[in-house]
């Protein structure tokens, strides 16, 4: 499918981004090409290829990064309001956002 001057427009609008009529004509073509070559790994068999859960190491060695899920105490209220620097009365202070 190929990317058009109006689909980079959308996601310049989406992301508050202005950008003049050459802009979006470069951008159009570099993210083209960027598609272009993504869509190549279409083109691999990966039938007989597990998925991979980590990464490797410099040694080129699979590493695992996941870890079995264990139920662990909390830090508890006095713990972790010890370092708040304004609590009242068992919660954090926050300054007013609006």
């Amino acid at each position: 499918m190929p990317i058009t001057e109006a689909d980079i427009a959308k996601v310049a609008q989406l992301a508050h981004l202005e950008l003049a009529e050459e802009e979006l004509k470069t951008f159009g073509a570099q993210i083209a090409e960027i598609v272009a070559y993504v869509e190549q790994l279409n083109e691999l068999d990966t039938t007989n290829v597990e998925p991979a859960i980590g990464g490797l190491t410099p040694e080129g060695e699979r590493t695992e990064t996941s870890r079995n899920d264990e139920i662990e105490g909390s830090l508890g209220q006095k713990v972790a309001l010890a370092e708040a620097p304004d609590p009242s009365h068992g919660h954090f202070r926050v300054p007013k956002v609006l």
